[in-house]
């Protein structure tokens, strides 16, 4: 799907303009880039009520009719993607090494931005981020490292340049509450139950 297609999501433009991604590789179903879509990001190591809180994401996406967005790593996109589609809902996995290895089965769209055979890289890793935190209407975020990592590179560029509303969960850390600084909002899992509710701070953060 090329950005210059009709089926290119609308808000990967709008919230990416001129660094939304020339063209996006698919495997699955595109018809999902169409619907309501939230995202989650997190670390791959994750303590047991960090865990908890991506699953509770994962599981709330597909009860209320939202497509959960996430990367496909291990910890708390896996966890959150598998919830989600337990609960019957509907997952886009970005991912960031070779889009043929992955098998397409129902409910799952695979995305990239690098064609079919390209292999993971660690740059491409940190660069899908933007894209994942683009698609979603809100993007939640279930543990960071504070100052390193993935999640925190995607996090305070995304409420820097404010590709779409962050929502933290509450665990009392470093990261947690650096976040909450530069906009973030901080939640529990049990303020899930409404996501459409959920609402950030009204705080510029994109560069003069």
């Amino acid at each position: 799907v090329t950005r210059n297609s009709d089926r290119y999501p609308h808000r990967l433009r709008r919230s990416l303009a001129f660094d939304a991604p020339g063209v996006l590789w698919l495997k699955g179903d595109p018809n999902l880039l169409e619907r309501p879509c939230i995202s989650l990001v997190g670390s791959r190591e994750l303590r047991m009520e960090n865990r908890g809180f991506a699953a509770e994401v994962g599981k709330q996406a597909a009860l209320q009719g939202f497509v959960l967005v996430s990367g496909h790593a291990r910890g708390a996109d896996r966890t959150a993607q598998e919830s989600c589609l337990a609960h019957g809902g509907n997952v886009i996995s970005v991912v960031c090494d070779e889009l043929e290895r992955h098998v397409a089965h129902n409910g799952v769209l695979y995305l990239s931005e690098d064609g079919f055979d390209m292999p993971f890289s660690a740059q491409r890793a940190l660069q899908r981020n933007r894209v994942i935190h683009s698609l979603g209407e809100k993007t939640f975020v279930a543990q960071s490292a504070y100052g390193r990592g993935g999640t925190w590179d995607g996090t305070q560029k995304n409420l820097r340049y404010g590709w779409s509303p962050v929502f933290c969960f509450d665990d009392g850390s470093q990261a947690c509450c650096e976040l909450q600084q530069m906009g973030a909002v901080l939640i529990g899992a049990g303020m899930l139950t409404s996501i459409v509710d959920l609402r950030s701070p009204e705080i510029d953060f994109l560069e003069p």
